[in-house]
């Protein structure tokens, strides 16, 4: 059985990425994009799906991971009475496309054992292996990659293979490109220095930028590197996982295909890098975005309309349509591993707020908004004042009938909101008593229909009585205050119905998305909830499960989409949809302490207790 997901850490070079294990080898990996079909997919099947070993023949070694600080620069370790050895891997940033692989004998002489074996196109196509000049090309699927190495390697079958021996203090390297980009030659290994230096020093550049100077500075820092990792530098856009078919639930059929850009998370992601100060991401976003509003739709509706698809892939393609991989096991037997995704033809109403929300704080923050870009956002908040009461898939992307969700209607009301301010800020032309007066419309009906007077929470769905954690977005997004005793009723029963000490469910009713079995607690629900409290003004239980929270990241500070029952990751991995909620978090809990340290307000030892919400 391979390494668990969590087990695994990431590198890239805002392309692609690949995920490395505690054992050394990369086993998840798509070539040359982020939503290119696999070369190695080990993690989905084993025996089949591809993978890239790289360790040190040591018996009972214990692994270690870290990252060089403020970097993507991977280090696993491996520790034994018989030596010491480390296996360094990065990916070029700019120029050629490489992986770069570099075992090293910290202590003592040992051997090493490589195993290349790619797999294309979804593990569908073993390669044909030829050498060349010393180095080893495997070909199929209309792909070439060259491997180079250092020390001498075999063909053995479809793979390549090398054994050998290092003293201590000696390394070998291995890089992984294009064929055509023609070095069939061994490679050199100051270039290889060259590019360790050059990326190191770039991923250290990139998060010296950041303004954020507060509490666990580690933490944020890191969940700003796995966000910049899943932005597209060619487009930027961003992917909201960089995986496929990570199970949701251990032998369930929650296993989808996250490598494209959702409107939703990446207008979520645009929030985080400016709580930090990256203002070119937020840009660079925003400039993708108006350039999908001027597309048009799906359905073949021109820049006139103002609807927008819910996802795109990278360069903004919306050939999504989503297919099964059954010559594939699935990670754990969990089935079907599945590509593309169905959820690209649902209606999804609340992008509209999220996609407003980050055009407003980029417009603040960033780079204002140009005149195409605010034609574009008045097509699409014309479009939401005809359709926001319209029934809806919702932000899970439920697959079991369309409802009124009430988080739809929410960023509905988020969308008008900050279209009205934006205008008003900028004295830019709109309909403004059209659009206030649907806004306050929304409002009125959110307080009317999704009240439930006997409960005293606002409730999933219109005519429903179960509890959907996305409530939690109602505060966070300046819809009612974040005191207000409506929504201080609801914040306890969240905490009552939904949260297993600080891990949050996303619902009670699981049937919702019409599809069989339960799954586990999602961890950007539990950072929403923390950054609720917070606001709430109970900063001692928020700091308290904030990091009770961090608590269950990885060795390496990465989360996946879920925690299962033991603990354990579940869902595509990493996630941005969870590093971000840690940043918002983090930002807001870290600035309230601040506030009440210098205010002399919290409380010390022995003195009279803070007051709390009591939740």
């Amino acid at each position: 059985m391979g390494e668990p997901i969590e087990n695994h850490g990431i590198v890239g070079d805002l392309r692609t990425s690949a995920l490395v294990g505690l054992d050394g080898a990369v086993d998840f990996l798509c070539w040359p994009r982020f939503d290119s079909p696999s070369v190695f997919a080990s993690l989905l099947d084993e025996e089949k799906g591809g993978r890239f070993e790289l360790s040190p023949a040591l018996n009972g070694a214990r692994h270690r991971q870290l990252y060089l600080p403020d970097t993507n620069v991977l280090l696993t370790r491996f520790l034994s009475p018989e030596g010491v050895a480390e296996i360094s891997d990065f990916m070029v940033l700019g120029g050629a496309q490489r992986l770069v692989r570099r075992a090293k004998a910290v202590r003592d002489p040992m051997r090493f054992r490589m195993r290349c074996a790619p797999r294309f196109d979804y593990a569908r196509v073993s390669p044909v292996v030829r050498e060349e000049g010393g180095s080893l090309v495997f070909e199929g699927a209309g792909k070439a990659l060259r491997l180079r190495s250092t020390v001498p390697m075999r063909i053995l079958g479809d793979d390549g293979v090398a054994e050998f021996a290092l003293k201590a203090g000696e390394a070998a390297a291995f890089v992984l490109e294009d064929a055509a980009l023609g070095h069939a030659c061994p490679v050199d290994p100051h270039e290889v220095a060259q590019w360790f230096k050059a990326t190191s020093d770039g991923w250290r550049h990139w998060t010296a930028r950041s303004t954020y100077r507060g509490r666990w500075r580690d933490m944020v820092n890191r969940s700003a590197l796995v966000l910049k990792l899943m932005t597209s530098h060619e487009h930027g856009s961003m992917v909201a996982a960089p995986t496929f078919g990570l199970p949701e639930a251990i032998g369930g059929v929650r296993n989808w295909d996250y490598r494209y850009t959702w409107i939703r998370d990446a207008a979520f992601t645009v929030y985080a890098f400016l709580r930090l100060g990256h203002t070119a991401e937020a840009n660079a976003f925003m400039r993708w975005l108006v350039a999908r509003e001027a597309d048009g739709d799906a359905d073949g509706n021109g820049a006139s309309d103002g609807k927008l698809d819910l996802m795109y892939g990278l360069d903004g393609h919306r050939e999504l349509a989503e297919t099964e991989l059954p010559h594939l096991r699935g990670y754990r037997d969990s089935r079907p591993v599945r590509i593309g995704n169905g959820a690209a033809g649902q209606l999804q109403l609340d992008i509209y707020g999220e996609l407003m929300d980050a055009a407003y704080l980029s417009d603040k923050y960033g780079e204002q908004i140009s005149h195409e870009g605010w034609q574009g956002i008045t097509r699409s908040i014309n479009w939401v004042t005809e359709n926001w009461e319209e029934p809806d898939e919702g932000i899970w992307e439920v697959r079991g009938g369309r409802r009124h969700f009430l988080h739809s209607r929410l960023m509905c009301w988020v969308a008008l909101d900050r279209a009205l301010r934006l205008a008003r800020k900028r004295s830019l032309p709109a309909p403004f008593p059209r659009w206030a007066e649907t806004r306050d419309a929304i409002y009125h009906d959110i307080h009317t229909n999704f009240w439930d007077p006997v409960a005293q929470t606002f409730v999933q769905s219109k005519g429903a009585t179960s509890l959907d954690a996305a409530c939690l977005l109602m505060p966070l997004m300046r819809f009612i205050s974040p005191t207000d005793p409506r929504w201080l009723s609801t914040l306890k029963a969240v905490g009552e119905r939904l949260v297993d000490d600080s891990l949050v469910r996303r619902y009670e009713d699981e049937s919702v998305d019409g599809l069989e079995g339960a799954e586990g607690s999602f961890n950007m629900c539990s950072f929403w909830y923390v950054e609720c409290l917070a606001r709430a003004g109970d900063l001692a239980q928020a700091r308290f499960l904030f990091e009770k929270m961090l608590g269950y990241a990885n060795h390496l500070g990465l989360y996946a989409e879920e925690l299962g029952p033991s603990g354990e990751h579940l869902g595509n991995f990493p996630q941005a949809f969870t590093h971000l909620a840690l940043i918002s978090a983090a930002h807001y809990l870290n600035r309230a302490l601040s506030a009440q340290e210098r205010s002399g307000t919290h409380g010390e030892m022995g003195g009279v207790p803070v007051p709390t919400t009591g939740i």
